[in-house]
């Protein structure tokens, strides 16, 4: 069975940093590109962060460039998303997903087949 499971959620107060975790099990995650989403209450699901199967081609949304960094463990079989100068505008359930692909990185959640259950990140003082 495929899965993937992410962890590192919480609540932290705006300038903290979280690291997330993505592991995958059922599955191998070095054919796979995986890309981190968020939701916020009322909006749509967004991308965060991706990064390809080799970790060559790696992308940021705008809005977190600078401080999300995505990396990624093959040996591990995870991918991380390090959050630092957390915002207010941060908070959301954060979604690990795999696209089974070599080529580079893309951040469009229709293109992703396997979803995580997501965890919740919350940034308030």
């Amino acid at each position: 069975q495929l899965q993937l499971v992410e962890s590192g959620g919480g609540l932290v107060q705006p300038g903290g940093s979280l690291r997330l975790s993505c592991a995958a099990s059922g599955f191998t995650l070095d054919v796979y590109a995986i890309g981190w989403f968020r939701q916020a209450p009322g909006k749509e699901r967004e991308g965060v962060s991706c990064i390809s199967s080799s970790g060559g081609s790696i992308n940021y949304a705008e809005s977190v460039k600078g401080r999300f960094t995505i990396s990624r463990d093959n040996a591990k079989n995870t991918v991380y998303l390090q959050m630092n100068s957390l915002k207010p505008d941060d908070t959301g359930i954060y979604y690990c997903a795999a696209l089974r692909t070599t080529a580079m990185c893309v951040m469009r959640t229709g293109w992703y087949k396997y979803w995580g259950q997501g965890t919740q990140v919350t940034v308030s003082s």
